[in-house]
């Protein structure tokens, strides 16, 4: 990702967070080039638990904007919360809906309770090709409709010019367009504090389109003869046009 060159995000993230990376799904490296996949960052609690997801590639300003909001949002929930654990989730909760509303001008209620997991050998649960349940598929709370105090504007308009965007329904049938980072909050507006192994499934295939997998990532050399370049090793039968060495 462009943005953790930027030495500035480096610095934040450095003196804030410890890093790590996982993959989560397949994709290929064909020539040299990665073909496929997405990325997504998160930001958890020292238990792996989610506070904020970035969704998809970002350019630096915007990364450092989530990483200081994370920051921010956190000291103020532990001072309001008195280390609570359980009011500290409803305010983290509550600062998700408020950024839908305030950013996207949809209003979700924030769910300040947690579910039971589902039956791993239920449809709410994303799957490897063997059947193998890998995470469950958390709902999304449903959203109320527009801000009222954004009536007049033309706010179908508005967020159907978000980059990434998807249409999202309201409880009424309104149908509206929500880039990835209103999905996101209105995604955590009632699962933020739910650990990253339970979380991650739902933004990377909900959100980001893209399939979790275990598979590895396959390679794919489409002239697997120029790797020997230079060591005397023929081309293979039947190969057309001419390589020059440089």
């Amino acid at each position: 990702m462009g943005a953790l060159a930027n030495p500035e995000v480096g610095k934040f993230l450095n003196e804030n967070f410890v890093s790590s990376y996982q993959k989560v799904a397949t994709f290929r490296i064909v020539g040299g080039a990665k073909q496929g996949g997405n990325v997504a960052s998160y930001f958890c609690a020292p238990d792996g638990r989610v506070l904020h997801v970035v969704a998809g590639p970002v350019n630096a300003a915007t990364m450092l904007r989530e990483a200081r909001w994370v920051v921010s949002t956190t000291e103020v929930a532990i001072k309001e919360s008195k280390c609570d654990g359980g009011k500290f989730k409803a305010l983290f909760r509550r600062a998700h809906a408020d950024r839908l509303k305030n950013e996207h001008g949809l209003v979700v209620e924030p769910v300040l309770f947690d579910a039971p997991d589902p039956d791993p050998r239920s449809a709410l649960t994303y799957n490897d090709p063997s059947g193998q349940p890998l995470a469950p598929k958390l709902p999304p709370p449903p959203i109320d409709g527009p801000d009222v105090s954004l009536r007049g504007k033309d706010l179908r308009a508005e967020t159907a010019r978000v980059a990434g965007g998807g249409m999202v329904l309201d409880r009424k049938g309104g149908r509206w367009a929500l880039g990835n980072q209103g999905r996101v909050h209105q995604i955590l507006a009632g699962h933020a504090m739910v650990k990253i192994e339970k979380v991650y499934g739902t933004i990377f295939e909900n959100i980001l389109g893209e399939k979790i997998s275990t598979k590895p990532v396959e390679v794919v050399t489409p002239f697997p003869w120029l790797e020997h370049k230079g060591k005397g090793t023929a081309l293979p039968p039947g190969t057309l046009g001419t390589i020059r060495g440089g």
